[in-house]
């Protein structure tokens, strides 16, 4: 295989062997990691330093390559390019591998060899635009495992600690990217870590870590809610911390982005879907978004919290946060229909009463009789001295919590009752845990979803508001 400009003819992978003589490789790059450094056993009280890569030529063929030496060099030679380049690798040494140890902690290629580059008689040469074959571009869309041979975020909650310490495929897409958080080791060693959440068309989040600076500026490329990954050969593990399982990059995953298959392209249109029409934010609210409400310490006002909400309009950021306010609207003597709803077990659509079948016309299960989940859904005020936050949504769990009664238990209650039930809140102070987000999809400018709403301690809200410059006259 050759690059387009005028270089030295390629061998390509398949064709690889260690008595082919000054070989020149040519793929793009799939995988990466970071740079490490080992004690020295020939000179005692020195460093040995390493990284590898994972290049790949054609749809079938891939090869894992390493490099030793000296920090400067290996530290140089890192820098030099990223996973996505395609690169030019100018007499390598060929080397049988030892398949149960390389692979323990490297990709698994279909190559009976590895590339040892050297800084003596070694080059590795980053080709331009121009150079790059779009050939080896597209390669960066083909998954390296059977694009069918993965498991669904469901399926991995469903197995449960099961597959606790499991390496194993996924494919979902991206719901957010976090920023990196930096800190340092008891032993002064500096370290990364990010933390991507994923969902697909049966869990709303799954949390995907990265450890690795290379995984982690890859990560950092990732769209939100347009960008598909099939990772292969990620490790599950049973996170104490959040009682669920989690995924965590390691030195073995290869990520393919955005990948040219079936079942990638499905999700994609999916997730697309619930982009467009909010159906995303209302299946992650639906679903608790599984926020921990003592991670939540920050008190607004609606006048503060309107102006934070605006802050970034190009780029909106989602807010948590604490109001201690007035419920001045919740009618919930309304006729039941605007109370309740039945939702999509898959996808959390509205399903119609008269069809019984989904409104999303990306749901995975759409043509089959829905399964349905029914549950509260409820506007209501926000006031206080500072303004108002209309039409919030109360729903779901946090509706039942809210209310006292579950959904079941409602629709038994009497008119009388009903008015009893609104007339504990309305007009009271509460505590509210709220999630906001600018879109301009609400009629408002904003989506206010209720997390938790109790009435608020009188000595809590006096010890908390007159630091923030918030209390009201009763």
């Amino acid at each position: 295989m050759a690059f387009n400009a005028p270089v030295q003819t390629c061998v390509a992978i398949s064709d690889l062997h260690p008595n082919t003589s000054h070989p020149n490789v040519a793929g793009v790059i799939i995988g990466k990691t970071d740079v490490k450094g080992f004690p020295d056993r020939k000179n005692i009280g020195s460093e040995r330093y390493t990284f590898s890569f994972t290049l790949k030529d054609s749809p079938e063929h891939f090869i894992n390559v390493s490099s030793w030496g000296r920090e400067d060099y290996i530290r140089a030679l890192s820098d030099n390019f990223r996973i996505g380049d395609c690169v030019m690798i100018e007499n390598p040494l060929i080397v049988t591998k030892d398949a149960e140890k390389e692979e323990r902690y490297n990709p698994s290629t279909p190559s009976f060899y590895r590339l040892l580059v050297s800084e003596n008689h070694s080059t590795v040469r980053v080709c331009s635009d121009i150079e790059a074959d779009a050939r080896l571009l597209s390669l960066l869309h083909l998954p390296v495992k059977d694009p069918q041979d993965f498991y669904s975020l469901g399926d991995i909650l469903a197995n449960g600690q099961s597959l606790d310490g499991r390496v194993i495929n996924i494919l979902a897409a991206v719901r957010s990217v976090a920023e990196p958080k930096f800190f340092t080791t008891a032993d002064r060693r500096k370290g990364q870590r990010c933390e991507v959440n994923l969902f697909d068309d049966t869990v709303p989040f799954f949390a995907l870590v990265c450890w690795d600076n290379e995984a982690i500026q890859l990560a950092q490329t990732w769209i939100p809610k347009e960008t598909v990954l099939f990772i292969a050969d990620v490790r599950i593990t049973f996170d104490r911390f959040r009682n669920s399982m989690i995924a965590t990059v390691t030195s073995k995953t290869i990520i393919t982005v955005n990948p040219d298959t079936k079942e990638a392209n499905l999700l994609f249109n999916y997730a697309r879907e619930l982009a467009e029409t909010g159906g995303l934010d209302e299946h992650m609210d639906r679903t608790g978004d599984q926020v921990n409400l003592d991670t939540i310490v920050d008190v607004f006002n609606v006048h503060q919290l309107k102006l934070r909400a605006q802050q970034n309009p190009d780029k909106p950021e989602t807010i948590y946060a604490i109001m201690y306010a007035f419920i001045t609207t919740m009618n919930l003597d309304s006729s039941l229909s605007k109370l309740i709803r039945n939702r999509c077990a898959k996808c959390r659509f509205t399903v119609s009463e008269e069809t019984q079948s989904c409104s999303n016309v990306a749901c995975p299960g759409l043509g089959d009789s829905a399964e349905v989940i029914t549950g509260f859904d409820l506007l209501v005020d926000l006031t206080d001295h500072t303004g108002t936050l209309q039409s919030c949504n109360l729903s779901g769990t946090a509706a039942e919590k809210t209310l006292g009664c579950t959904v079941d238990d409602f629709v038994f209650l009497t008119d009388g009752q009903k008015t009893a039930l609104k007339w504990r809140f309305l007009l009271e102070r509460c505590k509210v845990y709220l999630k906001v987000l600018l879109t301009h999809k609400a009629r408002s400018g904003l989506r206010v979803n209720v997390l938790s709403c109790t009435l608020a301690d009188p000595g809590e809200v006096r010890q908390s508001l007159p630091s923030s410059g918030l209390l009201m006259q009763n």
